[in-house]
């Protein structure tokens, strides 16, 4: 059902972005705002991953790289690809104490995965691992693209809204006044309604990418042990400073870089993270259970 719901979220946020036009200009408005969001769409489609890459200053690495961690872990998304039937993406690294990671690009034979620097110093090699391989459960089940489209048309709606609110709209009421109420109105809830969309299609995909990540990896301890730490790093005032500087992009990374705080509810763009652990670890319970085997992919720490 989750990707039934995500298509639903998005033609909603499509369709409230023509809402919006019709509101400032009628019918012409519409059709002008709904053009523009098939634009903006058709340009994410192509060039998310580039933007997303080049805010965060993110370096390609390969099966070369300088040092031992950048080769363990090119070495680790390699095998985790194949375990997972993916093509092998572009692999990044971002210069970051913080540890995080996110995945990108349009589907997956043009896919990408970037890492911080603090996440491959900071964290256990198993527990990388298991966040690279939630990182390729969001490649496999193509959320990369969904979520930049949608951050990109929250944000178009945002801009749209404020033109409404400074220049006011078109449409005459039946008393032949412009309706300047519905015009005021539509430019505060607008936003609102896009980022309550915005953020229920992110925490529902991390649910499903925590699941399928376990089952990539074979190891859903070792994701639930991760996910306790980097948002223990984030509390604990280990600053994302691009993420700082771009919220937009909060709901890409593994866990919220801004704060690391989550509540289930529709003002958070991530699942609470004990919520996430509890059921990762249920998750490794029933694999136990089934006989599923852990150590098929284990690999000795990094010192």
């Amino acid at each position: 059902m989750n990707p039934l719901k995500t298509y639903l979220l998005l033609a909603g946020l499509t369709a409230l972005f023509g809402v919006i036009g019709f509101a400032l200009a009628g019918p012409t408005g519409m059709l002008i705002a709904l053009g523009i969001a098939v634009a903006m769409n058709v340009f994410s489609y192509y060039n998310s991953d580039k933007m997303v890459l080049r805010m965060y200053g993110a370096q390609r690495i390969d099966a070369n790289a300088p040092n031992a961690l950048l080769r363990d872990y090119y070495a680790d998304v390699e095998s985790l690809s194949r375990r997972a039937g993916l093509p092998m993406p572009a692999v990044y690294i971002m210069d970051s104490d913080q540890p995080n990671a996110f995945a990108t690009g349009r589907d997956p034979q043009h896919a990408a995965v970037a890492a911080t620097t603090g996440l491959l110093r900071m964290l256990e090699r198993e527990e990388i691992r298991g966040v690279m391989a939630h990182e390729l459960a969001h490649v496999k089940n193509r959320d990369t693209l969904t979520m930049t489209i949608t951050a990109t048309l929250a944000g178009a709606i945002s801009s749209l809204a404020n033109f409404a609110m400074f220049f006011g709209g078109s449409r005459d009421d039946d008393d032949g006044h412009n309706n300047i109420v519905v015009v005021l109105l539509m430019a505060i809830l607008a936003p609102i309604a896009a980022m309550l969309v915005q953020m229920a299609i992110s925490r529902t995909r991390e649910y499903a990418a925590d699941r399928l990540g376990s089952e990539i990896s074979g190891d859903p301890e070792s994701l639930a042990r991760a996910l306790k730490k980097i948002e223990a790093y984030a509390k604990g005032g280990v600053v994302n400073h691009e993420a700082e500087r771009n919220p937009a992009s909060a709901h890409m990374f593994i866990i919220n870089p801004l704060s690391g705080r989550g509540m289930d509810n529709l003002f958070s763009t991530h699942p609470a993270t004990e919520n996430r652990v509890n059921a990762l670890i249920q998750l490794g319970v029933d694999m136990k259970r089934r006989g599923t085997s852990f150590g098929q992919t284990s690999v000795p720490t990094v010192q």
